[in-house]
Parts: structure tokens; sequence; C-alpha cells
């Protein structure tokens, strides 16, 4: 088992899943929902859930889904972890205009590390364990005649354009090409091949995927008269309607190499207090009483902002570890002159200053000229007057000269600037 899914395997287990999720907020759309809560509530049934590499590593919406499998996983079900070897050489599409297509290469790398990724939130042992497939396996022996004979003469066009991401683009400057709105019948494809291979009977995915979930079911029904379900989980919005996880277009990404840990933890310790509930529910396998006792917390003293450092612990343990959610508490707390920065391992100080103003400067470097630099003050007048009155340190000492110079170093290369108890910015010598 991976440290991740040990970590959640710990928190929580469930006797009636599909209650649970409803609670969480977790289900949009289903297929018949009391077939489904039948299904869920009996013996164990196998699942899946797919992902395509259309980046190097997964996101926030992608963790949604990995930890909605979890959750099945602990109520005793299958689950089968699909990595799109084959769809995402084509690419799902988008409302707006034609994805980029990368070459196989790059593809076939970013295959194997969604792969590891993916793999971590799951369990690989025991009564149920996990599996990763790739539905280039069973993509690429086919030919195209026998793609068409065998699977497109099930699908029905009228059907096919109907679908809201197909209709969107239709409707647009730039059209869509065959390519991708062969997009559905590849899906399609995956779950009757799950269907067989495996027995598998449910698809989850997110609710901006629901024609493409329906592909398969539609398939399964034509191809073998037979029924399977689907269970959406909803796009997770800010309690101000906008998508969750995006901030001017950049994503959170899972990949500590693209958000760090000590980024990742300060993401969900800014949550606003009116969506931090939800997130919780969402995001973490705390029980419905630790949740509650939380949401109270945040109603009677919302300026300790407890809900927001459970929430960002825990997530950030999830997906990296607890060592590095306290590795990034521990950080917070020495930029802000509670702890010794030179405490800090390299790394972790690095991603830390990352996130802060900054510039790049040689020792000797006049303090005021680095307050300067890095946007603490507008002209050397106010550093010096900033200096004077007690109001700036460097690496939490109190800096008392005014013509003071850059020559305490932290590692060889790093330094923190700050200007009173909250204005920081970081120096990285070079």
């Amino acid at each position: 088992m991976s440290q991740t899914a040990a970590v959640i395997a710990n928190d929580a287990s469930f006797a009636n899943v599909l209650h649970e999720l409803k609670w969480r907020g977790l289900v949009a759309l289903s297929t018949d929902a009391e077939e489904l809560e039948k299904a869920l509530a009996g013996a164990p049934i196998t699942f899946y859930c797919g992902f395509d590499p259309t980046a190097a590593s997964l996101h926030l919406g992608n963790l949604v889904q990995l930890l909605t499998m979890r959750r099945l996983q602990l109520a005793g079900h299958h689950p089968l972890c699909l990595i799109g070897g084959s769809t995402g050489l084509v690419g799902d599409p988008r409302p707006t205009a034609e994805r980029t297509l990368n070459t196989k290469e790059t593809v076939a790398e970013w295959v194997e590390k969604l792969g590891a990724q993916s793999a971590r939130f799951l369990s690989f042992e025991g009564a149920n364990p996990a599996r990763m497939v790739n539905n280039l396996d069973w993509t690429a022996p086919m030919s195209a005649i026998d793609f068409l004979r065998d699977i497109g003469k099930y699908f029905r066009v009228g059907k096919m354009l109907s679908k809201d991401a197909v209709s969107a683009r239709l409707n647009s400057e730039n059209g869509i090409s065959y390519t991708e709105f062969s997009y559905q019948i590849l899906q399609g494809l995956d779950y009757l091949e799950l269907f067989r291979r495996y027995d598998c009977v449910l698809q989850t995915g997110g609710s901006d995927q629901w024609g493409n979930l329906t592909a398969g079911t539609d398939l399964i029904h034509r191809a073998e008269g037979k029924s399977a379900h689907i269970l959406a989980t909803p796009l997770i919005t800010n309690s101000d309607g906008k998508k969750f996880g995006k901030s001017e277009g950049n994503a959170v990404w899972l990949d500590a190499d693209l958000t760090s840990p000590y980024a990742f933890y300060q993401f969900w310790l800014n949550v606003e207090d009116a969506d931090v509930i939800d997130r919780l529910k969402v995001f973490t396998f705390l029980t419905r009483d630790e949740i509650e006792a939380l949401a109270a917390q945040t109603a009677e003293a919302p300026h300790l902002r407890a809900a927001q450092k459970r929430l960002a612990f825990e997530v950030t343990a999830i997906v990296h570890s607890a060592e590095a959610a306290q590795a990034a508490i521990d950080a917070s707390a020495a930029l802000f002159g509670q702890g010794e920065l030179a405490s800090l391992d390299e790394s972790t100080l690095a991603s830390a200053l990352g996130e802060l103003p900054k510039t790049t400067a040689a020792a000797g470097t006049p303090i005021t000229q680095l307050l300067i630099e890095t946007g603490l003050v507008d002209s050397i007048s106010a550093g010096r007057r900033a200096i004077k009155e007690g109001g700036v340190y460097l690496n939490n000492v109190k800096v008392e000269a005014e013509d003071a110079a850059l020559n305490d170093l932290i590692h060889g290369k790093f330094a923190v600037l700050r200007r009173g108890k909250k204005t920081l910015a970081a120096i990285f010598v070079g």
C-alpha cells in the first residue's frame, strides 16, 4: 500500500458509501439512483475512472476523482484506474478550440507519470486491490475497419452531435475535427472493454464529462444488451460561482516540482470561510463529527482559521506527506519570526521563498537597495526611515544600521527580508 493510501485508510471506512458521497457533495448526476444504491450496498463491484495524459501532472480536479475512487475502495469495491494512452493522443473536445496534439513519445512519458501519481491514492493490496489499465492496450491492435465495423456501428451521429462539448464547438468559429468528434466513441469503447474484461459496472467522473460518460453505458446497452452505471461528481466551484482551483489560469498541480508542497499548503490555507467546510467534505477523510466541530469553530471564531489550518494539513498530507505538511507549517512560522530559518532544509526554504516578492542580488548589497528592489519601500530615504524606526529585519534579525548590507545568508544563497510583522520578500544571492 502506498504511503498516501495508508494515510487515507487510517481515517475512514463506509457502510453506505453512496450516502457518504451525497453528504460530502460528491454526487451531481447518476444513472438509476435506486439501482446504483443497491449495487454499491451489495456485494463488491468493479468500477473505473479514467485520466488522460494531457499534461505532465494531475491537478486538483483529478484529485476529486482519485479521492472518490479511494472512498469507493474503502467501502470494499474494486477500482480500475485507467490512464488514457490512446485517448490522450486524441484529446476530449474543449468548448472553445481544438487541442494541440502531443507527440506519441510525450504522451507515453506522461502515461508513466500519471500512472505513478494516481497509484499513490489507491491500495494495491488486500481483498479488493486496485488495478492500473491503459486503453492503448486494446485500441492499438484494432484496425480502423474493425473500429468502424465493431464499435462505430453502435453510435448514432444525431446523438453524438447533441453532446454539450460537441454542440458548443459546432456553433463556434473553429468547428470541430473528426478526431475530437470521435473521442466519445473511444471513451465508450473503454467502458465496454472493461465491462467485458473485468465485469466493470460503474464509471465515475466529473459532471462536465457526462456526455462522454453516457457514451459508455449506451454502447454497453447496444452491444451487450445490459445496463451499467455512472456516478458524476459536481464541478467544484467557490461560493461566488467561480471554478475552483484556478487562479489567473494557473492550475494547482499534484506534482511537487510544478506546485511545491509549501505553495500547495498555502493554497488550502487561503480558502474562504464560506467554502472551507465544503472543501473539508470533498478533499479530506475527516469524520462528520470532526467536520461539524470545525464548522462550529469557524462560525464562532473565524479569525483563528482552525478549519483552514486543518484542511491545509490534511490535503497536503494526503498528496505529499504528513512530513511535507509539517515542513510547510514550520516554514510559514519561521518566515514570520516564529522559528529558525536556518533549521529549514534548503528545498523547503527555496519553495517558500519562491512564493514571495523576490530579487537576485550580490552579497554586500545595501539593505536599503534591497528594500527598493523587492518593493518593500519606494525610495532610499523610505528605506532608511524604516530601518531607523526598527521595522526592518534580515533573516528575522532587526537591522540596526541605516547603511547595513547583505552579509547574513541561509544555506549560503538565501535571505529573508521583512518589513514590519507581515510584509516579506526573498533575496536570492547570485
